[in-house]
C-alpha cells in the first residue's frame, strides 16, 4: 500500500511541475555510426556442417529524423522524442568449404522507429542528459536472402540507453550522445532456423542538429 501511494505521489508531483514548465517544440535530424564486433560467425548448413563464415565487413553511416517536446522546470527538463531512424550494415560471406573463393559482400538495411526519453539539467547553454530509449522494428531489407537457409526475425521492440552533452543556441540545438543496447548485434540473424548473434551489444555515436519553435 506504501508503494503505491509513493508511486502516485511521485506522478502527481510531476504533472504539477510540468504544469508550470516552460515547453518547447521541435525538430531535429542527424547521422549515427555503428559499433558492431568484427568476429566471424560459423553458420551450419541443413546437413550440420560449417559452411559459410559470416562477418561485418562496413558498418555505414545512419541518419535520423523526427520530433521532440522538452519540458523544463528551473535547471531540469524533461525531452521525450519520436524519431525514424535508418541504417545499415554490409556483411562479409566466405565459403568454408573452399577458401579459394572470393568472399561476397551482402547488405542489410534496417528502419526503426526510436523513442527515447531523456532527462537531464541545464547549465547556461550546455545541456548534460541521460535516459532510455525504445526502438520499435519498422523494416528491413536483406541482400542475405540470396543464402540458402538464410531468415530473419526482429524483435518488435528492443531497448537501450542513451547519455550524452547538448549545446543551445538561440532556438539551434547541438546534440552528441552515445548509445548503448541491451540485446546482442545480430540476434535477428537465422540459417536453417537456428539463431546466431554477436557476442557485443551494439553501441553507436549520434550527433543531431535541432531546431525550437
Amino acid at each position: 500500500m506504501m508503494k503505491k501511494l509513493l508511486i502516485v505521489g511521485g506522478f502527481l508531483f510531476l504533472l504539477t511541475n510540468l504544469s508550470f514548465a516552460q515547453v518547447r517544440f521541435g525538430l531535429k535530424a542527424g547521422i549515427n555510426s555503428n559499433e558492431i564486433d568484427q568476429e566471424q560467425l560459423k553458420i551450419f548448413n541443413a546437413e550440420e556442417e560449417e559452411s559459410i563464415g559470416l562477418s561485418i565487413a562496413q558498418a555505414s553511416y545512419g541518419f535520423h529524423f523526427g520530433l521532440f517536446t522538452q519540458f523544463q522546470v528551473g535547471k531540469v527538463f524533461l525531452q521525450p522524442e519520436l524519431l525514424f531512424n535508418s541504417n545499415s550494415v554490409d556483411y562479409r560471406i566466405d565459403d568454408l568449404f573452399d577458401t579459394n573463393l572470393a568472399s561476397a559482400v551482402k547488405n542489410e538495411s534496417y528502419q526503426y522507429l526510436d523513442i527515447p526519453i531523456m532527462v537531464g539539467v541545464k547549465l547556461g547553454p550546455l545541456r548534460l542528459q541521460g535516459g532510455p530509449v525504445a526502438h520499435v522494428f519498422l523494416d528491413s531489407k536483406s541482400q542475405l536472402f540470396d543464402i540458402n537457409g538464410y531468415s530473419q526475425t526482429f524483435k518488435e521492440t528492443t531497448w537501450g540507453w542513451q547519455a550524452g552533452v547538448g549545446l543551445d543556441i538561440w532556438k539551434i540545438m547541438l546534440d552528441a550522445r552515445y548509445e548503448g543496447n541491451f540485446n546482442k548485434s545480430g540476434d535477428h540473424i537465422e540459417f536453417f532456423d537456428k539463431q546466431y548473434n554477436f557476442d557485443q551489444t551494439p553501441g553507436r555515436f549520434i550527433f543531431s542538429l535541432g531546431f525550437a519553435f
